[in-house]
């Protein structure tokens, strides 16, 4: 059992006490701060840290080879970084190690046992046990990936252990089977889902004229996330898109809030007339 807290309000971070016999792999970028007795180290594969290449590939070190190359290219393909940042315990009975998201919002913790299987979107996963299995799965559908706005491959995890994600802003959780069995979700507020899920697209408006309509004015683009069945989903309460545009807006918009010098004297300058 991994010995965790999660720690503050608009931007958590996790704090693990990581005994011996464990050890953590993390999303690169995620890692904040860790003791001196905790070793850190990057690596292309987690299942190198689980002894699994035996089972994959033929084994041996082509089978090594063979079995890293894939990951990596699955992952790049699912625009993540190519390597994860492993962590564990070099001397005493244990350490601490922390992590945090690169946006302000919330964290989770679940047990994947719980789920069988766990899919989370692009940039929602922060760090697991290495006992939790990392893979990358299409949706079941092609169109949601051509469509979805956030890509077809999602992340996979499974087996059993702890494994942290993030939401930009809230985590709001639901199921499908309260709301009649199915709901429509901005693509960019999906987190993650279980494997009881099922994931597509659907066009916003049901004639040409709404669609262009939509497209145009509505500012949410030309489709809408369908989630369905029987089991957890977990959105965020923030797209993260939708807040990298409204940062990017404002930045170069002149405010009268701003208390930086220079626009503060070309306030100034504005509100009294220019003098030679």
């Amino acid at each position: 059992m991994l010995n965790y807290k999660i720690i503050g309000n608009a931007m958590q971070q996790i704090v693990v006490e990581l005994e011996a016999n464990q050890t953590m792999y993390s999303e690169a970028g995620k890692f904040l701060w860790k003791t001196d007795n905790i070793n850190f180290e990057t690596s292309f594969n987690v299942s190198d840290k689980k002894g699994y290449f035996e089972e994959k590939g033929g084994g041996g070190l082509f089978g090594k080879f063979v079995d890293t190359a894939i990951n990596v290219g699955k992952r790049k393909l699912a625009g993540e970084s190519a390597a994860f940042q492993v962590f564990n315990v070099t001397r005493g009975q244990s350490g601490l190690v922390s992590f945090a998201q690169t946006v302000p919002g919330e964290i989770k913790a679940l047990n994947i046992e719980d789920y069988g299987v766990f899919y989370v979107q692009k940039d929602g996963f922060i760090a697991a046990e290495n006992s939790v299995d990392f893979d990358i799965a299409l949706t079941k559908k092609v169109s949601a990936g051509f469509f979805g706005g956030e890509g077809f491959i999602l992340e996979k995890f499974s087996d059993v252990g702890t494994l942290f994600i993030g939401a930009c802003g809230n985590f709001i959780e639901l199921n499908p089977a309260d709301y009649g069995g199915k709901i429509q979700v901005d693509t960019g507020a999906i987190v993650g889902f279980d494997g009881n899920i099922d994931y597509d697209v659907e066009w916003v408006g049901k004639s040409v004229g709404q669609v262009a309509k939509n497209l145009l004015f509505g500012g949410e683009g030309l489709f809408l996330a369908t989630l369905s069945g029987n089991g957890k989903v977990l959105l965020q309460s923030m797209n993260i898109t939708t807040l990298s545009r409204a940062i990017l807006r404002n930045a170069s918009r002149p405010s009268s809030e701003d208390r930086t010098g220079g626009n503060l004297l070309g306030g100034l300058g504005s509100l009294l007339g220019d003098r030679d």
